[in-house]
């Protein structure tokens, strides 16, 4: 599926490009000519780089230790502690539930095993006495055990009937409020930690962008809150599995924040040059998406000047972006490609190069 959203995008580019190039605006100096008659083009440089083309994916600022607080049991929530923006720290107390019903549990549980003690010790009287077999002292004593099992999960659960905070940081998110029927589970809180080392930006990538990176990558990060300024940043987070939703991989790119006052949600754009790798030095050859022409996939053609004329070079496309197309093979010994006029053109045509 991917291969052919591939293949869907850059036919898309070729069709944009040649209809662009008929319509009622095109380039001032390239018109389509009379039959027969030399065809005005213009050229562009086969752009040859070192390195790797760089990654850019656009996400939002998050904390590593982003937390969903919730009860693990259900219940009426009785008090909310703390507000949206309080800072709070590692073991306060959050938030509770009424404890009436838990409480009732409790009790219930304690009176089930008094109770089973209290028949086993009878049948285990009557079995010393040849009145009770061995069979019915055995049932009872497994009705104890699984009594005092569910003593110890109410006891528990009485326990977990609060929450309280796992780490210091700041709530970010208030969902419930008190009064408020909750089941297990469900989220009343949103915490994260509020220290400079705990941003993370998440960005989606594709499946080619994720196999280029690595652990450790330098990133630029750029801030729409913060227009003009770019903080460092590296690859913390390489995910296995893409998201099912959107099918790309999200990425954490660990931002050094030092003092900077940063908000959860706040859009970013990162910029990683990975480093090189055998198949990625295969691709260090650009053109502008202009000269691409019969995309079919990642094949692709081109046109090549060639004394009056011109000839079609099949290229294999590595990546593509908004403006240019990173070539894998084909345009080797080739320093120019056409660009303007290149949708009117055949392997038959007479060319005239425009400045």
């Amino acid at each position: 599926m991917k291969y052919n959203t591939f293949a869907l995008w850059l036919t898309l580019a070729v069709l944009l490009q040649a209809c662009g190039k008929k319509s009622a605006t095109p380039d001032a100096d390239v018109v389509i000519p009379p039959l027969g008659q030399e065809i005005a083009v213009r050229l562009a440089p086969v752009e040859r780089f070192d390195g790797t083309a760089p990654i850019t994916a656009t996400g939002t600022l998050a904390s590593s230790t982003e937390t969903r607080l919730a009860f693990k049991i259900g219940g009426i929530i009785q008090k909310l502690y703390v507000e949206e923006g309080a800072r709070v720290q590692k073991g306060q107390l959050l938030a509770k539930l009424n404890l009436t019903e838990i409480q009732a549990q409790v009790l219930q549980a304690e009176y089930g095993v008094e109770k089973a003690r209290r028949d086993l010790e009878r049948v285990q009287n009557l079995y010393r006495d040849s009145a009770a077999t061995l069979e019915q002292v055995q049932n009872l004593q497994t009705v104890l055990d699984l009594a005092r099992q569910n003593l110890e999960i109410a006891r528990f659960n009485l326990q977990y009937a609060e929450i309280r905070a796992p780490h210091s940081g700041v709530v970010i998110k208030k969902i419930a409020s008190e009064g408020e029927l909750t089941s297990p589970g469900t989220p009343v809180y949103v915490l994260h930690g509020a220290g400079p080392a705990n941003w993370v930006v998440k960005a989606g990538l594709s499946d080619k962008d994720w196999a280029r990176l690595r652990l450790g990558d330098a990133a630029d990060i750029r801030l729409d809150a913060y227009p003009g300024q770019t903080f460092r940043g590296r690859v913390a987070l390489i995910p296995a599995a893409a998201d099912p939703a959107n099918g790309l991989y999200t990425v954490e790119f660990k931002l050094d924040a030092h003092d900077q006052r940063f908000a959860s949600g706040l859009f970013a754009t990162t910029t990683v040059q990975p480093r090189a790798t055998a198949a990625a030095q295969a691709a260090q050859t650009r053109i502008p998406i202009e000269a691409i022409v019969e995309g079919d996939g990642k094949r692709a053609f081109v046109f090549v000047p060639q004394g009056d004329g011109v000839y079609k070079a099949p290229v294999l496309i590595a990546d593509l972006s908004n403006t240019h197309a990173i070539i894998a093979q084909g345009l080797e010994g080739i320093d120019k490609v056409v660009t303007a006029g290149s949708p009117w053109l055949n392997e038959r045509s007479k060319i005239k190069i425009m400045e």
